[in-house]
């Protein structure tokens, strides 16, 4: 439905995510890389209160048969929310490469 604005919300795991990308791209390259990616990573999110149902099913759970989560990035960095009524929560920001399926059992599924 155009026009259609969700309230997008960070968990407190997806604002602890992203002090940590962030914290350490700035010590491992510089803080104005850090910026760069925060406000990237910040756009992402933002742009899922318009039209949130586009990100795809993260992989490591469709495997699992859970279609509750999608996915958004921005390289190497991924975006797990889930769209609840009028309001997306944003649970996991995470690098891609990392090992998302113990991740995502861990953080979604209380595993």
């Amino acid at each position: 439905m155009a026009g259609r604005k969700y309230e997008v919300l960070l968990t407190e795991g997806a604002e602890q995510d992203l002090e940590s990308i962030y914290d350490y791209i700035a010590e491992f390259d510089c803080k104005a890389n850090a910026d760069y990616v925060l406000d990237r990573l910040l756009e992402v999110v933002e742009s899922l209160s318009t039209f949130p149902e586009r990100g795809a099913y993260p992989k490591e759970l469709v495997t699992l048969g859970i279609r509750d989560y999608r996915q958004t990035a921005f390289k190497p960095y991924r975006v797990i929310y889930r769209v609840m009524a009028q309001k997306v929560y944003i649970y996991v920001i995470a690098d891609g490469r990392r090992d998302m399926q113990s991740l995502l059992a861990r953080r979604l599924l209380g595993a």
